[in-house]
């Protein structure tokens, strides 16, 4: 299912834009680290520039978190039903079961980080600290994805102070190697940072640390993604699995159950406080759930074995059996809307088909680019930016005007198709009136206006407009309006829009 969901369904806008930075050679990017760029280019090697392609590497990521997830619950619980129920419970939450497939950031980061509690999970079993070193490399390449990584460093550290062995471990070189090793692999971030004036870091501090008023809207919105992602039944028995996890971790010292509950309540319950003012985006919080996931698990055949009543055994496993059922069941119905059915229920706040039907824009471009004799296009937000430059593949240069800090260290996108040419500009409406136009003597004449469709549905409007007597700048100076972005209150679960 989902392989043929990530070779049908149209690119989303952030996708496309992730695709581009596959394109380029920088070491880092403004928005987040190089993880996914690399994953696209694996993806498209094999596949080529398509829609599987781009996608390939979180279905690669899918497997690999399962199969981690289902050998960390092998070797605390040597239990085959234990074992089943880790494999089965991502298949079950509609994020890991089907949205996989969408690439992002976070999906890069989620085998990586379940790969260090794995290696953790490993160091416990067999007290061998070599591999204390794997985890440090596994904990760098989560970090060279995704920087809410570290979000995990709690889950770490109570894993190294609370049981008895913290005496062991404060003192051995071996975790203060793993540290090392995990700053060395995320090095090319902070090179690239540090040549570019730490852009990435300040970018999303300010995401960070801004506070609103309090909203009971965005709280109720973080919940209710949590139950849409993960599950309405299942969302439940996670956190009660993940709760007496903790319970008995805590209690007894139990480094792994400390180490996976540790490693889900943290990051949730910052999320959590978040929301209270911020709109905390759905993919955020999805680095947790796996760990979550296997605490369930071991918490099921942990209860027998620790004399916890038998009715309450038995009502775990009923629960477990309805959320897998259910849960599976809600993911194919989902799988077949949006692959299968020709309807739209949810009308233009659709999620998938909010941001598909560009190929209709693309269509209506390539056409006034022959009638107009354009020879590149212009775009002044980065989702028009990806996408056009999704449909055309290099076939006519296609430039952000505005927000250049996101391109630092982009390649020349063919500068000599561009200078003392005319240029096509594609706009949504009516974002396409934007103030920066008359810090420019660009003259802009408009030519047609085009409806991105979606099942029937108009979901945006886009203008075109045909440029003269104006050669973007794609390097000013980091003062410059044409240069700077910056985060819009009502807007933080997506990337910077412009300034």
């Amino acid at each position: 299912m989902r392989l043929v969901y990530a070779g049908v369904l149209d690119l989303r806008t952030d996708e496309a834009y992730y695709w581009t930075w596959s394109k380029e050679s920088a070491l880092a990017f403004l928005d987040h680290p190089p993880g996914v760029a690399w994953s696209i280019r694996f993806g498209t090697a094999i596949f080529g520039d398509t829609t599987l392609g781009v996608r390939f590497g979180g279905i690669v990521a899918m497997l690999v978190t399962q199969l981690l997830l289902a050998d960390i619950v092998r070797r605390v619980t040597h239990d085959a039903r234990a074992v089943i129920f880790a494999m089965l419970l991502p298949e079950a939450a509609l994020y890991y079961g089907l949205l996989m497939a969408k690439v992002a950031p976070d999906t890069v980061m989620i085998p990586s980080a379940v790969a260090m509690l794995w290696a953790l999970v490993r160091l416990n079993e067999s007290g061998n600290p070599r591999w204390w070193l794997a985890a440090g490399l596994f904990a760098g390449l989560a970090l060279l994805s995704k920087f809410t990584a570290i979000m995990l460093l709690p889950a770490v550290i109570a894993f190294v102070l609370v049981p008895d062995w913290r005496h062991r471990w404060l003192l051995s070189p071996y975790p203060w190697l793993a540290a090392v090793i995990a700053a060395i692999v995320f090095s090319p971030v902070l090179v690239w940072n540090a040549e570019h004036d730490w852009a990435s870091f300040r970018f999303q501090f300010v995401r960070a640390v801004a506070t609103h008023q309090l909203s009971f809207r965005t709280v109720g919105e973080f919940i209710g993604l949590q139950f849409g992602l993960v599950g309405f039944v299942l969302l439940p028995v996670v956190l009660s699995g993940v709760a007496l996890t903790a319970w008995r971790g805590y209690r007894a010292r139990e480094p792994v159950a400390i180490l996976l509950s540790t490693a889900v309540l943290v990051p949730f319950l910052y999320f959590l406080w978040k929301s209270l003012t911020l709109r905390v985006g759905d993919t955020w919080p999805m680095f947790l759930w796996p760990a979550g996931f296997a605490a369930t698990a071991i918490n099921l055949v942990m209860l027998p074995r620790q004399g916890f009543p038998e009715w309450m055994v038995q009502s775990t496993f009923r629960w477990a059996r309805v959320a897998v059922i259910s849960g599976i069941a809600f993911v194919v119905a989902v799988f077949f809307y949006y692959v299968a059915a020709p309807w739209n229920f949810i009308g233009r706040t659709d999620p998938i088909g909010g941001e598909a039907g560009y190929e209709r824009v693309a269509a209506r471009a390539r056409e006034q680019l022959q009638k107009t004799g354009a020879t590149w296009i212009a775009a002044s937000d980065y989702r028009t930016y990806a996408m056009l430059r999704w449909h055309f593949n290099g076939q006519v240069p296609v430039i952000q005007i505005n927000e250049r800090g996101r391109f630092q260290g982009f390649r020349d996108p063919g500068m000599n198709l561009i200078k003392d040419h005319p240029g096509l500009y594609v706009a949504r409406e009516p974002d396409h009136r934007l103030p920066l136009w008359d810090l420019t003597t660009a003259k802009r004449q408009p030519l047609e206006r085009v409806e991105r469709v979606w099942r029937g549905v108009v979901m945006d409007t886009y203008a075109l407009e045909k440029l003269t007597g104006w050669t973007p700048e794609l390097s000013p100076p980091p003062d410059s309006p044409l240069f700077r972005w910056r985060v819009l209150a009502g807007d933080l679960g997506r990337d910077a829009v412009a300034s």
